[in-house]
């Protein structure tokens, strides 16, 4: 009952992911990402702790495709599970667990990896991905949100969304975006809107950090 993608921005460095299910809270379950390491969604019937230890193998040099096959052998609930993986190199990977009965899609695309269950069709993550490569030249936000919002246009899941959640790195250990819709009518609505009023501020907000002393505002 998720759809999700995870992407990159060759030209920044930007990691990111952005992801929406008829739950609530899926920010804080599902999208993990870290600077200079990468990005990963871990969804249907969530398992958190999945986030941290790929990117921890991501940091120590694994490949996204060797992560996911090495926990195939190893952790018997994957089978529950359906994974997307992108690294800082462009490398990605997804899983799609064989206990998963709904509709369900996962692929990886140029400088990103698309994953959805309980689906309407499998048209959803073909056309997250097709929306992404054709946004080059738009921040990593912005692609991930068109992404998702092509996502939804081409059917969406099944049920009706009540979260959404967008979460972007970049240099610092701190997120460049991590905007939430914990519950909502129309989450992806409401995220874009969220994400419009953060879009002029998010570089201030980094500036504010690592340079007090040159951030423009109030003293």
């Amino acid at each position: 009952m998720t759809f999700s993608i995870a992407g990159r921005c060759p030209r920044t460095g930007m990691l990111g992911a952005v992801v929406t299910t008829s739950s609530i809270s899926v920010g804080s379950r599902c999208a993990w990402a870290e600077a200079n390491v990468g990005a990963v969604l871990t969804q249907h019937r969530t398992d958190p702790r999945l986030g941290p230890k790929i990117l921890e193998r991501l940091k120590h040099g694994s490949s996204p495709e060797a992560i996911v096959h090495d926990l195939e052998k190893t952790d018997p609930n994957l089978r529950w599970r359906q994974l997307a993986v992108m690294a800082a190199d462009g490398k990605g990977a997804v899983f799609n667990g064989a206990k998963i009965t709904s509709i369900v899609n996962a692929k990886v695309g140029r400088n990103c990896a698309a994953a959805g269950n309980i689906l309407r069709n499998t048209a959803v993550i073909d056309a997250m991905i097709s929306t992404f490569e054709e946004n080059e030249s738009q921040s990593l936000p912005e692609r991930l949100m068109r992404a998702i919002e092509a996502g939804q246009a081409a059917g969406g899941e099944l049920k009706q969304l009540k979260s959404a959640g967008l979460l972007v790195v970049h240099r610092e250990s701190f997120p460049f975006v991590d905007l939430r819709v914990d519950l909502h009518s129309q989450p992806l609505v409401e995220l874009r809107f969220l994400w419009e009023l953060y879009e002029p501020s998010a570089d201030n907000y980094v500036v504010r950090a690592v340079e007090p002393d040159k951030a423009p505002g109030a003293g």
